[in-house]
């Protein structure tokens, strides 16, 4: 599941890349990590298909992008047209994973968590896929090592059969996470859960058959594009929003629907908020971590983490320094949690920091807004070998083109002209053009735009590789 926002990772993660396509540890994202993990769950009497990913339509190239550096070929890449919560992102798998007549079991993760013991991820899985594959829904469990109010638990109880979830509960306030503590049996709710796709189905429908049938309605009229499908756009929108745990799981305990629990030891976390990143990252003696260019003086259990520039910090104690090229945040650590807040604020004053980075990512490669003023801005461009932007115009800006590196194939009213290294062009007011790449290495330009009007949305696109006309 790969439709999160990550609003808590702010200013780093962002509505258009967030926190799951992130490098926050290790050097592959949280979604490829993830996506490797449980292409490793392999056995003798276990086969493991290609992942199928539940995302945004908005991030479907970063997703392709992504599992291509993995090695990885998805079995399906499922769009939902608007976020409807997690239990309609699972029901949208189980109705893909029916397709082919068979009933597989699925192993159903959130793409955005770390887990640093491999072997030890690994068995529990494969025992939770051996369990589930008898009937039952199997939770994972994490055996807690502090008093933490930022997840939900669940109360386990023991019986013949190993771990029965006898409570789900809603995240506790410091004490009530303590006593937890102390008194065992609990374990913080992963969000990960294994279980037949027929079995989910048949739990939905007993539960919340208002979801399963509206899923269904939009699952009807779906549309496929190669490895992309997507629900109906009308129909999707119409679904409640919900999660597995209100839908579902919640609701199990007591009923005659076998609801297990396997705890899981190996070093899980689920990196919701930038406290968490300083948990799972390297420190020094004093406590303090940091990534990039960063010089910490004289501080203690403080995380940097700088982008683009030199980040120096002294005499600070437990605060959060994230430096992007658009935004900086400082924060207490102990309220990183609260960052969520600055977003909410963002969007409500309609800016776009909370959506888009200053490097914006695009199937073709990325652009970089480099520097703007009155009736001018200036881009850097990277277009991946063999790709192209779109044919297009613009109503109120001209553009001037130099070639830093690589071959620019540049259609330019009813010219095609191949450009190199220190080459130039200049693309007219209302003039059709095109940028490709017809070489092997990325190919980059600087662009300056000048004109009365300089934003995104002035663009006329006539034809498109991508669909976007």
């Amino acid at each position: 599941m790969a439709g999160g926002s990550g609003t808590r990772l702010w200013p780093l993660s962002r509505a258009g890349y967030p926190k799951q396509f992130l490098v926050l540890s290790g050097n592959s994202s949280l979604f490829q990590q993830a996506a490797t993990r449980l292409g490793r769950l392999g056995a003798e009497d276990l086969d493991v298909l290609g992942p199928m990913i539940v995302g945004n339509e908005e991030h479907r190239f970063l997703v392709l992008d992504q599992l291509r550096e993995t090695g990885l070929e998805p079995s399906a890449v499922l769009l939902e047209p608007s976020g409807r919560n997690t239990a309609p992102a699972l029901t949208l798998a189980a109705l893909a994973a029916l397709q082919n007549g068979q009933d597989p079991v699925l192993v159903v993760t959130p793409a955005d968590q770390t887990v640093t013991q491999a072997q030890a991820f690994t068995g529990a899985l494969q025992e939770a896929v051996r369990c589930a594959a008898e009937g039952a829904i199997v939770i994972l469990g994490i055996t807690p090592d502090r008093a933490e109010t930022g997840y939900g638990y669940i109360r386990a109880a023991r019986d013949e059969q190993g771990l029965a979830v006898a409570q789900f509960v809603e995240k506790p306030d410091a004490a009530t996470a303590t006593r937890y503590l102390a008194e065992g049996g609990y374990f913080w709710n992963s969000g990960m859960f294994v279980l037949r796709a027929s079995v989910w189905l048949q739990a939905l429908r007993r539960f919340r058959l208002d979801i399963a049938e509206a899923t269904q309605a939009a699952w009807d009229v779906r549309q496929t594009d190669a490895k992309f499908v997507r629900p109906g756009k009308a129909e999707f929108a119409a679904v409640p929003s919900e999660s597995v745990d209100y839908a579902v799981m919640e609701r199990c305990p007591g009923s005659d629907i076998p609801l297990r629990m396997l705890a899981l030891d190996a070093g899980w976390n689920d990196l919701g908020a930038w406290e968490a990143v300083w948990q799972v990252a390297d420190k020094d003696a004093d406590g303090n971590a940091w990534q990039g260019d960063a010089i910490i003086s004289d501080s203690r259990n403080t995380l940097v983490h700088a982008t683009s520039r030199l980040v120096s910090v002294v005499g600070l104690q437990d605060i959060v320094v994230v430096e992007t090229p658009d935004a900086v945040l400082v924060s207490d650590r102990a309220r990183s949690q609260e960052v969520k807040k600055i977003v909410a604020r963002l969007d409500a004053e309609k800016r776009g920091e909370q959506t888009l980075h200053r490097k914006v990512h695009r199937p073709w490669g990325w652009y970089d807004s480099i520097d703007s003023g009155a009736r001018f801005q200036v881009k850097r461009i990277m277009v991946k070998p063999g790709a192209s932007l779109s044919l297009q115009m613009h109503h109120h800006r001209a553009e001037h083109w130099i070639v830093v590196s690589g071959t620019a194939e540049i259609t330019n009213g009813d010219k095609v002209l191949l450009l190199s290294e220190n080459q130039s062009t200049y693309i007219p007011l209302g003039q059709t053009h095109r940028l490709a790449n017809p070489g092997r290495v990325p190919l980059e330009i600087i662009e300056v735009q000048s004109g009365a009007y300089l934003g995104e949305d002035d663009i006329v696109r006539f034809e498109d590789t991508y669909g976007r006309n």
